[in-house]
């Protein structure tokens, strides 16, 4: 089962891929990072998409009907940000401790397929082994 570095660099892979992270979303911090960054600043760009993965979720809302985990834990599979130049797909990862992880997809709109990253980065989340 492949590690945080082997997931990165088959996220990479992925046509029209230009960046991508494994982020804890309770921290904020990068667990690993590959390519480029939106704003330049891999530390910062996890911290903000941090804020937006715990958003999601931490929201009442997006838990399955009658669910009472302790702790919580995410019913949001991934959450997907359009914006002009590209899309950011953050895919949530269920691990066997706490379920505070994700991976982050900065993919080029015009050269990326949304759909194909969705389902890749889906198999490479239930793949990534993190120690």
């Amino acid at each position: 089962m492949p590690g945080i570095d082997e997931c990165l660099i088959e996220v990479m892979r992925l046509p029209g891929a230009r960046g991508a992270a494994v982020v804890d979303w309770t921290s904020g911090l990068a667990l690993g990072t590959i390519g480029e960054s939106p704003n330049g600043d891999h530390e910062a760009t996890a911290a903000e998409t941090a804020e937006v993965a715990r958003m999601a979720a931490e929201q009442p809302v997006f838990a399955p009907a009658g669910a009472s985990a302790d702790p919580p834990v995410p019913a949001v599979e991934d959450v997907i940000v359009t914006t002009a130049p590209g899309y950011h797909i953050l895919r949530f990862v269920e691990t066997a401790f706490d379920s505070s992880v994700f991976l982050h997809l900065w993919l080029d709109r015009a050269e990326g397929n949304l759909a194909l990253a969705r389902m890749r980065l889906g198999e490479i989340a239930e793949r990534l082994v993190l120690a």
